[in-house]
């Protein structure tokens, strides 16, 4: 295993109530880019990767939209992805994650990949499978948990307002597929998320702003926990990717801006099953 020293030594200390930023995630990809191996390399490009399927889903609505700048893919990448995915059934390029040729036939063709979910939401399924088969461990635990979280927060929300959870949830996992199916009040995850009860008492958390930061705080003890003794290696390196990731987030959202953001997401929870991007691929 690859031990990255001068650059973990050299990462500034951050914290979650930091209100300001020392990178933000695009320049701090070209940083781990020159110095990180190439297969590490590929593990930080499976987290910008989030941004490139929002990307997707917008380039495919309109080939002029614009573009978030902190993905792995250029507005000519996409350009050229879909017209090799248009004229090869399996296009070999590096470029193409896997998921994008399996997906963009589908969104071409009108023909759901999962019947009832919104196309946003298929994709996440698929880049969550994707990222759950990832060969480093501690980066499939924290995509796993990561997700079941999210699922937990959205079933509990689906039963609150009286919605059909089963298309809502993302993913193919254990747990995903336990919240569709149980009608206990614990979903059936007692004895197999170890997290449950953390994610329930912050669900009853009534202020929508307080409870979003409430469940990064829960997800920067996980990244602290199951990273404290990878010392100078890419998980060490990932987990404060991630972490660098919730401070940006906090630093450019007011409080006020939160509030209304979340105040939308409970209105249309109330009208539909397609979730705020906020609620997908961003954590």
């Amino acid at each position: 295993m690859k031990k990255y020293y001068c650059l973990v030594a050299g990462l500034p200390e951050i914290r979650i109530d930091d209100n300001k930023q020392n990178f933000d995630l695009k320049e701090f990809k070209e940083e781990l880019r020159a110095n990180l191996s190439e297969d590490d390399f590929e593990l930080i490009k499976l987290f910008y990767r989030k941004f490139d399927n929002l990307n997707l889903i917008a380039y495919l609505k309109d080939a002029e939209a614009k573009l978030d700048d902190r993905g792995n893919l250029t507005e000519d990448d996409f350009a050229e992805i879909l017209q090799k995915v248009k004229e090869e059934e399996n296009p070999k390029d590096e470029r193409i994650p896997v998921y994008f040729k399996e997906f963009i036939p589908a969104w071409l063709e009108e023909k759901p990949l999962f019947p009832d979910m919104a196309w946003e939401d298929q994709l996440a399924t698929l880049y969550y499978d994707d990222a759950l088969n990832s060969r480093n461990e501690f980066v499939s635990s924290w995509f796993a948990f990561n997700l079941n979280v999210q699922n937990i927060l959205t079933a509990i929300n689906c039963r609150n307002y009286d919605l059909d959870l089963g298309p809502a949830i993302v993913g193919n996992s254990e747990i995903a597929n336990t919240i569709r199916e149980s009608n206990s009040k614990d979903f059936g995850l007692a004895a197999i998320f170890p997290y449950l009860d953390d994610v329930l008492h912050i669900a009853e958390e009534a202020n929508l702003y307080e409870r979003e930061r409430r469940i990064d705080a829960l997800r920067w003890k996980w990244l602290e926990e199951n990273s404290f003794f990878k010392y100078f290696t890419v998980e060490k390196v990932f987990a404060y990717l991630l972490q660098l990731e919730m401070i940006e987030r906090w630093v450019k959202l007011s409080q006020e801006t939160g509030l209304k953001i979340f105040r939308d997401f409970v209105q249309e929870l109330q009208h539909s099953f397609e979730f705020p991007d906020e609620f997908k691929l961003n954590k």
